[in-house]
């Protein structure tokens, strides 16, 4: 017996257990440069009992698994390294429990952060996590994502206050509680968040969410240079703005943005930013955040509270990496993603631009400078080899120069395959604790094999 027709038996449709040619492309890659592997079997459980049953099959035959949302990754998470079963978790994407008066609501993983907040707007919350792409909460949590609200509401780590996991063998666990902190014990919430399907498959989340501002201003602030922009972020976030989002962009992103979506920026390095709370609180940080931003050089800086134009605003922002990838059809995305101390972000991006620049590459420059995150993206053909590692060169040079200043070679994206070497690196004196706990939870080495580090 093959293994879907065993996987068959215990999921009798033939349509959520397909071994088909476009479903087994689907799943083989994610949206960078990574090299595609087919898994050999695609399954769309919709209970976590069929989860359950699922991973004590694969335990006790020895057979891969590869949790899967939507594919968004940027670092091959989603490549099933060594086939086996990809398990796309999309058709569990129910809201199970939405608590307004304990700010909290009870997902299944494979619900969209845009599906969630459409299903929390009429309680008037809202899940404030916003990574660009609309992945799915359980990809979210399991490569610990944030976006461009962490500056102000943190990362995902923060957010997910309890997990129900099924572990390789097929048990289930629960990990938290519906209280908004506990001591109870070792934090095993925060270790699957960030694992990235390694540990355990996530069936379940609770998450903490938010009322909705009463006030939301959007601004726009141009710059002549890149270092002046920088400056300005450190000076906003310095002064204790509880600005909820500041973006970066490089004058390559806009140029590319313009060109995507027929808009009309200004073609300079830009901030992006965001202020939300009461009317009068808010008027007064986007006051301060004018007057910083002047006094760094700014040459324009506008503002708008009206809810469309915001969201065409915001949308630019978030069509940068797609409008990057329009520039050169056919390439993969190869993008950066490294994270320094606040204090060292306006060197670490001047240093970047420089190095982009002495290999004579395309490269846009954007991120998450508010909380030290930024991104360096150019598009690469994954079957040139030259233009590989060039890429790979700059990468590493960017990374270096993070590790040096006390960083980190992944703020949000997670480590996947195309990170392992550096985590190697910069986690060389807790990695045999990192292998115990692999072997602990998942002795068998069933569980998104080949990702994270070397297990040995």
């Amino acid at each position: 017996m093959d293994l879907r027709e065993a996987l068959l038996t215990i999921i009798p449709d033939a349509e959520r257990v397909t071994s088909g040619e476009s479903a087994l492309d689907q799943h083989g890659r994610d949206l960078s440069y990574h090299i595609p592997r087919r898994p050999d079997v695609v399954v769309f459980p919709v209970t976590t009992d069929e989860v359950s049953r699922i991973l004590a099959f694969a335990h006790e035959r020895r057979v891969p698994v590869v949790p899967f949302g939507v594919g968004t990754s940027l670092e091959g998470h989603v490549i099933p390294e060594r086939g086996g079963i990809s398990l796309d978790m999309t058709r569990m994407n129910q809201v199970l429990e939405v608590r307004p008066k304990d700010f909290l609501v009870r997902v299944q993983p494979g619900i969209t952060r845009t599906q969630l907040n459409k299903h929390l707007t009429p309680h008037g919350l809202h899940f404030p996590l916003d990574p660009g792409a609309d992945a799915t909460i359980g990809g979210m949590a399991a490569t610990n994502a944030s976006g461009t609200t962490a500056v102000r509401y943190g990362v995902m780590r923060d957010q997910v206050v309890d997990l129900e996991v099924v572990l390789a063998d097929g048990s289930i666990v629960r990990t938290g509680s519906m209280a908004r902190k506990s001591s109870a014990g070792y934090n095993l919430t925060g270790l699957f968040i960030g694992s990235e399907g390694t540990l355990g498959v996530i069936t379940e989340l609770t998450l903490k969410v938010y009322g909705i501002p009463e006030h939301i201003v959007a601004a726009r602030a141009e710059f002549p240079d890149i270092h002046a922009a920088c400056q300005a972020a450190y000076g906003i976030i310095g002064s204790g703005i509880p600005v909820a989002r500041v973006e970066l962009v490089d004058e390559h992103t806009v140029a590319a943005v313009n060109r995507f979506r027929g808009t009309h920026y200004t073609e300079t390095p830009t901030l992006f930013l965001e202020f939300q709370g009461t009317k009068a609180a808010v008027e007064a940080d986007v006051a301060l955040a004018q007057e910083i931003c002047r006094e760094e050089g700014a040459v324009a800086f506008r503002f708008e509270t009206d809810s469309a134009a915001r969201h065409e605003l915001w949308e630019a922002r978030h069509d940068a990496a797609l409008a990057i990838a329009a520039t050169a059809p056919g390439k993969r995305m190869k993008v950066t993603d490294v994270c320094v101390p606040l204090s060292d972000m306006p060197e670490a991006i001047r240093r970047a631009r420089e190095t982009i620049d002495r290999y004579g590459v395309y490269g846009a420059i954007l991120g998450h400078v508010g909380d030290g995150n930024y991104h360096v993206e150019f598009m690469v053909d994954p079957d040139d080899p030259d233009e590989v590692a060039v890429a790979e060169r700059i990468n590493d040079e960017i990374v270096r120069f993070a590790l040096e200043r006390g960083g980190t070679c992944t703020g949000e994206h997670g480590v996947g395959t195309g990170k392992m070497r550096y985590v190697a690196e910069e986690r060389a004196s807790v990695l045999p604790l990192m292998r115990a706990v692999k072997r602990a939870f998942d002795p068998r080495d069933i569980l998104n094999p080949g990702k994270v580090f070397v297990l040995e």
